[in-house]
């Protein structure tokens, strides 16, 4: 039996050399292009600060979203009210969100206070079980649905996630139920050690949305413009009552899956460094040198204040007083149930 044909055509508007097809190009003005690439180097330099962390034993076990950062791009497209339901590689999408950096590496040292998400911040706590806040990211919209909310709640997983049962039952709801939900797959190529190709038969993850009764779209996951384009279009759309979209960003995982492990033992170099040509943030500084809106001396200028932000971030974090073991019963229910309580006086 031949393979199903995909139904969907990938959108790509800026190319890896930086050129832009301006018909299809978004409603964006130059300075907010020049805050989403801030932003883009902002988590790169976050995320390289984060495996030295790691190395040096200041921090734990950690998910690298190097290649990745064309997630900013969609996460600029929401609105403030909007809800943000994240896996364990959305720092990106956190950071443009406006979680305080020093919190994320709080919590990725370990420290769970990290995921306290301050007031006035629609934020999911980062999931690390693969797939399971797919549900939740539906329940929430379907929440604000009945709630008459025009709000949109954008969850975002990799294609491992595509191959559990919390993606097809969220997907199903979401149909059926017109939840004003936008799925973001970051197709990175690679869950953990399995690549795409042994995830599915599909040709795409896009496709699989038909059988949901819904919209899908796969986007050039490293241009920023068609990320941005995609969601901003579905956000809308859902909004306004048109339901779910199913969008899959083509990207790549440039680093390991995360420090404990070593992606040379199952993908080659070759593969690698032809990814490196489709960088996220070099195809939008070209973009933007080319049409006079970035200079070297911004990009020096954004470099040391984005690396002076990011080591404040790092004090901030290691200057927090270590937590103490009552805190384990702090963050379970809203009222501490009596056995829990003559637990925590034993513990004290």
């Amino acid at each position: 039996m031949p393979k199903a044909k995909p139904k969907v055509e990938m959108l790509q508007i800026l190319d890896e050399n930086g050129n832009c097809k301006e018909e299809l190009m978004p409603a964006l003005k130059n300075e907010d292009i020049r805050k989403i690439y801030r932003l883009m180097v902002l988590s790169r330099i976050f995320d390289e600060t984060a495996l030295k962390l790691q190395r040096e034993g200041r921090m734990l076990t950690f998910a690298s979203i190097k290649g990745q950062e064309g997630q900013i791009a969609g996460a600029y497209a929401l609105q403030k009210d909007d809800w943000v339901v994240p896996s364990f590689r959305e720092n990106g999408v956190l950071i443009a969100r406006g979680m305080p950096m020093h919190m994320l590496y709080q919590y990725w040292g370990g420290d769970e206070r990290g995921m306290k998400i301050p007031d006035g911040l629609n934020i999911m706590p980062v999931a690390i079980p693969v797939s399971t806040q797919i549900p939740h990211a539906v329940g929430i919209a379907i929440a604000s649905k009945l709630k008459n909310e025009k709000v949109v709640t954008a969850v975002y997983f990799g294609d491992g996630a595509t191959s559990k049962g919390d993606f097809h039952e969220g997907m199903n709801f979401a149909g059926v139920f017109k939840a004003p939900v936008v799925f973001i797959n970051q197709n990175n190529q690679w869950a953990i050690s399995v690549p795409f190709s042994k995830q599915t038969a599909a040709e795409t993850v896009a496709q699989k949305a038909t059988a949901y009764g819904f919209e899908g779209i796969r986007v050039d996951g490293n241009d920023a413009f068609a990320v941005y384009k995609a969601v901003k279009d579905a956000a809308d759309k859902a909004r306004k009552g048109g339901g779910p979209t199913l969008i899959e960003c083509l990207t790549y995982r440039m680093g390991d899956h995360t420090t404990a492990d070593d992606a040379t033992k199952y993908r080659t170099e070759k593969e690698v460094e032809e990814w490196k040509k489709k960088d996220p943030i070099d195809r939008l500084r070209k973009y933007m040198i080319a049409n006079n809106m970035w200079t070297d001396e911004e990009e020096k200028k954004l470099l040391t204040a984005a690396e002076a932000e990011v080591s404040e971030a790092v004090k901030q974090k290691e200057s927090n007083p270590d937590p103490t073991s009552n805190e384990i019963f702090d963050y379970i229910y809203a009222d501490l149930p009596e056995k829990l309580k003559e637990q925590r006086e034993m513990m004290k």
